[in-house]
């Protein structure tokens, strides 16, 4: 019998079906099942980590916030996004990847029993954090259409109670895609006012949008600064995902805690990378090198979505995801993907334990596959559910 902390905790399904997928040695199955991604790191991060190997700084525990150069590179590009100056001195701390930093924060201000409002579907490793740190996530649901997915900003702002310890919001979201614009901000903004509760903002993916709507950090927003943590990670933008490496950017009074819970939690981050992650995000090209990577990943949508036409599936604005409703094709996401991967080739994963109405939804990761590779797509699909 599990402790009491991991009850209502289930598996995220990936892990399963990722390390299933490894075992078939079958190149010709299509791998969209993990957010791994073919597409390289900047090439300064290779070889600022390169270099790290032969540096004695790099294998230290201090500073245990983080390296200064990192904070400074990851206090700066919060802000150029945000529209506001942060002290890296004192506004941001460095973390072991960026759900580190979500589960960091969660533990600095949700007390048992406290509400964490959230979207759903949404990714599930979110869900168990607020889960883990004794919070009860408050659900709002997407609405799926043809064009993509929507949120009311009122119904999202009227999920916040005086019960509500948290916001935690993420745009583009895992595994919808889904954006929250100025709208929505503004919504959370006059909800929030005079409220206890923090907004936490996962930018792990705020770049990586495919549509042409305005974007808004929700610093940006009046009311919100002061109450807005920013949870970053190098692995989705830069895709250094084995690098381990996030940040977390906010007011100094709350930095303070989530500080004091890294030091009592992961203690110091991967030293070998943490200047390699400074450098790619300081680099004279970051912006152009994000902005190859999401040509390319908005390409391999457009051709799912293409060889798919027809099916149930919900467009993602942005993100590396994409969702198909297989209770309109009369199964359950399990018995969809068991049969693609048996007949139709392709790992894709269940999206159960994702928020309440992930039940019914398969999601198809384009991160790891070339175009070349998906234009068949839709012939492994016919075999599956023939």
């Amino acid at each position: 019998m599990p402790v009491q902390r991991l009850q209502h905790i289930p598996g995220i399904g990936v892990d399963l079906l990722g390390d299933r997928a490894d075992r078939e040695h079958d190149a010709s199955l299509l791998r969209l099942e993990n957010l791994d991604t073919d597409i390289r790191p900047p090439a300064i991060a290779l070889e600022r980590t390169r270099a790290a190997v032969d540096e004695d700084r790099a294998n230290s525990y201090l500073p245990f916030q983080g390296a200064v150069s990192l904070r400074a590179a990851a206090a700066a590009h919060v802000g150029r996004l945000a529209a506001r100056a942060y002290d890296p001195a004192r506004e941001c701390v460095i973390t072991a990847g960026g759900l580190n930093g979500i589960l960091n924060t969660l533990l600095a201000v949700v007390e048992p029993g406290d509400e964490v409002v959230m979207v759903d579907p949404i990714y599930a490793g979110l869900v168990n954090r607020v889960r883990l740190a004794g919070g009860v996530p408050r659900f709002v649901p997407l609405t799926p259409t043809a064009a993509g997915w929507s949120v009311d900003p009122e119904l999202l702002a009227s999920a916040v109670t005086e019960r509500t310890a948290a916001v935690l919001m993420m745009s583009p979201a895992m595994p919808t895609g889904s954006v929250l614009g100025r709208s929505h901000w503004a919504a959370l903004a006059r909800a929030l006012d005079g409220h206890r509760a923090w907004l936490i903002y996962d930018a792990a993916m705020e770049r990586l949008r495919f549509d042409d709507g305005e974007r808004v950090h929700p610093a940006q927003v009046e009311g919100l600064a002061a109450r807005t943590i920013t949870v970053g990670s190098a692995s989705k933008e830069l895709r250094m995902i084995g690098w381990r490496v996030g940040w977390v950017v906010g007011p100094e009074a709350i930095l303070a805690d989530v500080n004091l819970v890294g030091l009592t939690n992961v203690v110091c981050q991967v030293g070998l990378a943490q200047e390699a992650v400074a450098a790619a995000l300081e680099a004279p090209d970051a912006a152009d090198d994000v902005d190859r990577a999401v040509d390319t990943w908005r390409a391999r949508r457009d051709v799912i979505l293409d060889q798919l036409a027809g099916l149930p599936v919900i467009p993602p604005d942005g993100g590396w995801s994409l969702l198909i409703d297989t209770a309109q094709l009369g199964m359950s996401p399990a018995e969809a993907s068991e049969r693609l991967f048996e007949r139709g080739r392709v790992a894709a994963t269940p999206m159960d334990g994702w928020g309440p109405s992930g039940a019914r939804y398969l999601r198809l990761v384009f991160a790891n596959e070339p175009t070349e590779r998906l234009h068949d797509l839709r012939t492994r699909f016919d075999a599956a559910w023939g």
